[in-house]
């Protein structure tokens, strides 16, 4: 079998990573675009994120009890990182916060909180660190909640100041970075 974070590196940029004009949900201009999506949805993507995710987590955070972030993009990974986590023996629950509360019913900002309670420590992932913008509103809701931000995990850090900005509130560990893609 491949190396697991080289053969997802070949899945990220084959599918995910476009050399064109973009604007990011920062509001810059990019040159280039990273969709994690296109790769971690793959089942090959979807079990490598998960499995490079868990010994992340195993090394650097082995207090974390729960992973998740702000949906869109923390939510494959969150979802695939428990899968995997629970095939290790090691099983992390996985929660997602909302951009708005919940409509109607409970009007939650946290989906998972029956198993994700005040006082779990966490990690929060997100799938491209750009200005950092997402994942300091994702680390906002996850404390209003009352868990403890033990670490952010992002799966590509576009090294444009993100990672400075997430640093004042949790560490931060990147799987790639965008010298990885350029």
């Amino acid at each position: 079998m491949t190396e697991p974070r080289p053969r997802l590196l070949t899945l990220l940029k084959t599918l995910s990573y476009e050399k064109r004009e973009v604007t990011l949900a920062s509001g810059r201009k990019s040159d280039f675009y990273i969709d994690c999506k296109q790769a971690v949805l793959t089942a090959e993507g979807h079990y490598l994120t998960g499995q490079l995710i868990c010994e992340l987590l195993q090394r650097e955070a082995p207090e974390v009890q729960a992973i998740g972030g702000l949906t869109m993009g923390a939510d494959p990974i969150a979802s695939a990182t428990a899968t995997v986590s629970w095939q290790l023996g090691r099983p992390l629950a996985a929660f997602y916060i909302r951009k708005e509360p919940k409509g109607h019913g409970t009007q939650k900002w946290l989906e998972g909180d029956k198993t994700v309670v005040p006082g779990t420590k966490v990690a929060i992932v997100e799938d491209v660190c750009t200005t950092g913008g997402s994942t300091l509103k994702a680390i906002e809701r996850a404390r209003l909640h009352g868990l403890d931000v033990r670490r952010v995990v992002t799966l590509v850090d576009r090294e444009e100041g993100g990672r400075e900005a997430v640093e004042v509130e949790a560490p931060m560990s990147a799987l790639f970075r965008k010298r990885d893609f350029v």
